[in-house]
């Protein structure tokens, strides 16, 4: 991680903007980032008379007579789908399928290093939201869980409430509950950084998106307040006068606008951040998308997460001499990463540990308040204004929020197998453990080969 506070102006631009400059490097390097390499041994040739024809059979048959099996002969018990039709990827809008395939395979690899999480890439190249929805149903049985990714709204929305209805596996949308869970859990931390209750504070979310929305949401079913929320998106604050918002069939957006009626503020961003105690963006790529003097707007110990990729919609130092009291961002170059690598990756794991067949809100809440506390109890030296939620080198972040996302899902009775928290322990640590592990080895031992700059 950079330390940006002793840099001048032209060297913080240029540690920002390196990591895209090596990208260009490194992802033609390597061809991708992630690959299938075979799990089973292969003693000999003959071992492919078990591993396929005639001896496949047998399994085969197995599951044909109980379905369930298919999770203990097959490697759907830890395997995912990242589907994604390329509308809204990053800060980069509606880039196509194809342009959408670094984000998903980074995503996978992700899913693996980080949870243990098998994961497979695939972008459709259809924007109908029916042809998503059909694709995605008749690929599930391949699958353990759906991961939904970079899919523009509303109809992400639609997309995501028909297929938790209709699939037998967990589906999900990253963007809008894995982004959510991990803002939580930094919001938690902020708030006691600066000697706040959340059910007193005023809080202003910028953006209105899929990530906005469920940001919301989740916020408030985690104990901020309605009368107290503002949320403003491009034409300005939501509230019950937004009849444009109604008229537009955006469900999701529109119980926002009557939930919170702009907690009695009207007009634009600017309204919208005076006397905020925690602004959260995810909005538009800045820079310049949140002006520096609207910081000065905001209530005493003011909390900033600009979480706009591939750049924030404020610069971290540029909040800092306005005041800011803590900053998070989306990237991993800057402290305080609230990005949902922090939660997808551990959500899943606990997940496919149990064989849920869904992912509650409860559940996100669940991880949100285990990455807070792991923070707080577990990181020596506690949380500070430049430490609020565990980092991705945190190993053991991972596997207690796996363990605590496994436990709510059998306490909420939509899991599939019944383990103490033990079992779950020793299984998302090794698991997790596992992965980081053979990619090292990997790397030792020259499969993985050095990139020298």
């Amino acid at each position: 991680m950079v330390d940006y506070r002793d840099m001048t102006e032209e060297e913080r631009l240029a540690k920002a903007q390196k990591p895209g400059k090596d990208a260009m490097k490194m992802h033609p390097f390597y061809g991708g980032k992630v690959e299938v390499v075979p799990k089973a041994c292969v003693r000999s040739f003959d071992d492919f008379a078990i591993w396929y024809s005639p001896g496949v059979a047998e399994p085969c048959k197995d599951i044909a007579k109980n379905p369930d099996m298919v999770y203990e002969h097959t490697w759907k018990w830890n395997t995912v789908a990242v589907v994604s039709d390329g509308t809204r990827v990053l800060g980069l809008g509606d880039i196509g399928p194809e342009a959408a395939m670094p984000v998903m395979e980074g995503k996978s690899m992700l899913f693996k290093y980080l949870g243990g999480v098998d994961c497979v890439p695939i972008c459709l190249d259809t924007k109908d939201p029916d042809k998503i929805i059909e694709t995605v149903r008749l690929i599930a049985p391949s699958f353990g869980g759906i991961n939904l990714e970079d899919i523009s709204n509303p109809k992400c929305f639609d997309i995501l409430d028909e297929l938790r209805k209709d699939c037998k596996i967990p589906v999900w949308h990253d963007d809008q509950q894995g982004t959510a869970t991990v803002e939580v859990a930094g919001a938690i931390n902020a708030m006691k950084l600066v000697g706040k209750k959340l059910e007193d504070a005023q809080i202003t979310v910028i953006g209105a998106g899929a990530a906005s929305i469920a940001i919301s949401r989740l916020l408030l079913a985690t104990g901020f307040k309605a009368h107290n929320m503002c949320v403003c998106d491009s034409k300005g604050i939501l509230n019950a006068e937004r009849t444009d918002v109604g008229e537009n069939n955006f469900s999701q957006k529109w119980d926002i606008c009557k939930k919170t009626d702009g907690a009695g503020k009207r007009g634009g961003m600017k309204e919208a951040m005076e006397g905020a105690d925690i602004v959260i963006a995810a909005s538009k790529a800045g820079p310049g998308t949140i002006p520096v003097e609207y910081v000065d707007l905001m209530a005493d110990d003011p909390i900033i997460f600009a979480t706009a990729n591939p750049v924030p919609e404020i610069w971290p130092w540029e909040a800092k001499e306005h005041g800011c009291k803590v900053f998070a961002t989306g990237r991993s170059d800057f402290p305080n990463q609230v990005n949902n690598s922090m939660g997808f990756p551990a959500i899943f794991r606990g997940v496919l540990d149990v064989r849920a067949k869904t992912i509650t809100d409860e559940m996100c809440i669940a991880a949100a308040r285990e990455l807070a506390r792991y923070a707080e109890e577990e990181h020596e030296g506690g949380i500070t204004p430049e430490y609020i939620i565990p980092t991705m080198s945190e190993t053991e972040a991972f596997i207690s929020e796996a363990v605590v996302v496994g436990s709510k899902a059998m306490e909420q009775g939509v899991a599939r197998l019944k383990l103490s928290r033990q079992e779950l322990h020793e299984k998302a640590e090794f698991m997790i453990k596992r992965s980081r592990a053979l990619t090292a080895k990997m790397m030792d031992d020259g499969f993985i080969k050095p990139y020298v700059e």
